[in-house]
């Protein structure tokens, strides 16, 4: 278990705390699957890598088990939860409904800079090769989209569900897909944003969600017919 993202909670500074701080980075190491679902979280051994006692670890663990993120196990202590595919449809559409309200509310607030920001993410993404760093491009575009909402909690609600469907969806649906439809579709949500369309908007931003969804049923299926053709 090698946390990249951590950091030391004594460099918390005055606006976050050592829990904050974990919980920060193993969410973060967890969502980009660098942590991968079933792995044992061992307080000692994140106590020793964040430079802090296990009573930090330990509030922060309990703070991720509270958000999904952790279970805790009998006699194994905490893991890295995993989903069911059913569960992850459940969270694309808690995904749909939290999504689809803050870029209603986001659009009538985006200003040019917001627009251009999220241009400069779309062409850069064009231009990644590697399909490891799609999910990132597609979070910061959809989280350029939504901050005008200026709506705190509802978009650290975003993030956190955004969390838990990237690290199941991020390599099946990158592999199934590619990135050329979803950037077309990228493109023309930009578009209906520019030109202030929040009907038409959010309608495609729903398809785009729930394409999602097919491809994972679509993906159960195959996986469903290649374990029968081994029986």
């Amino acid at each position: 278990m090698e946390p990249a993202t951590a950091t030391s909670p004594r460099a918390a500074g005055p606006h976050g705390s050592a829990p904050d701080t974990v919980r920060e980075a193993l969410r973060a190491a967890i969502s980009s699957g660098e942590l991968a679902p079933g792995l044992q979280l061992r307080q000692d051994e994140l106590a020793a890598r964040f430079g802090t006692s296990r009573i930090p670890v330990r509030e922060a663990l309990r703070q991720l088990e509270a958000e999904g993120f952790v279970t805790f196990l009998p006699n194994r202590g905490a893991v890295v939860s995993d989903l069911s595919v059913d569960e992850v449809i459940e969270l694309l559409e808690i995904r749909i409904a939290l999504e689809c309200h803050a870029l209603r509310l986001a659009i009538p607030a985006m200003g040019e800079i917001d627009l251009e920001q999220a241009t400069k993410i779309l062409r850069a993404y064009d231009t990644e090769p590697d399909p490891a760093q799609w999910g990132a491009f597609n979070w910061k575009f959809h989280a350029t989209l939504y901050a005008p909402c200026n709506r705190p909690r509802l978009l650290s609600m975003i993030e956190a569900n955004y969390g838990h469907v990237g690290r199941f969806t991020r390599a099946l649906v990158s592999q199934a897909t590619g990135k050329e439809r979803p950037q077309r579709e990228h493109y023309k949500l930009l578009e209906f944003c520019r030109d202030g369309e929040a009907k038409k908007a959010v309608r495609l931003l729903r398809e785009h969600i729930e394409e999602t969804q097919k491809t994972l049923r679509s993906a159960q299926r195959q996986a469903l017919r290649d374990a029968g053709s081994f029986t």
